[in-house]
């Protein structure tokens, strides 16, 4: 039933996909990456999907968390920088939008964008995020950064998310 929630929900997304991104090649490892602002979609390739599905699909977050963060009326815009070519993003993405789609979150409200091996995006400046480290999730309000998850979480993903919503 899960599989076909995923199916349903990366169809739809692709749908309504705005993503400018290219495919380029990565110099390290000579395999394609991501560059760019992108959707949901872009974990629909299946370049991308045999890392992501299998981690969205066996992620089980805490389900009292869960209900938490159901119940917070303040929902921030999140930015989410990550590599596709990044362990820690392969890993982190996925279970981040498995918590974003199990609290039924508004998905208009995340923006994506992958960064190439030097934490830049070609024809887009993100260097007032002043990025570091992969994956980064950095939360505003009323434009404003309330809060940011970089690399890893501190404690569970959504955790360090409901956490940030309750400031």
């Amino acid at each position: 039933m899960e599989k076909i929630i995923l199916i349903i929900f990366l169809i739809n997304i692709i749908v309504v996909a705005q993503g400018k991104y290219s495919k380029v090649v990565d110099e390290k490892s000579g395999k394609e990456m991501i560059v760019g602002l992108c959707d949901f979609s872009v974990f629909a390739d299946s370049n991308y999907s045999w890392w992501f599905e299998s981690e969205y699909n066996n992620y089980e977050p805490d389900s009292t968390v869960i209900e938490k963060l159901k119940s917070v009326d303040i929902k921030p815009n999140i930015i989410v920088i990550m590599g596709t070519w990044c362990s820690d993003s392969k890993r982190e993405v996925p279970r981040f939008y498995k918590i974003i789609k199990t609290i039924n979150y508004d998905e208009n409200k995340i923006q994506l964008i992958c960064v190439d091996r030097k934490r830049e995006v070609h024809n887009y400046d993100i260097s007032n995020y002043e990025i570091k480290y992969v994956p980064t999730f950095i939360f505003e309000k009323d434009g404003k950064e309330i809060g940011r998850i970089i690399e890893t979480p501190k404690q569970k993903l959504e955790e360090d998310i409901l956490e940030i919503f309750l400031k």
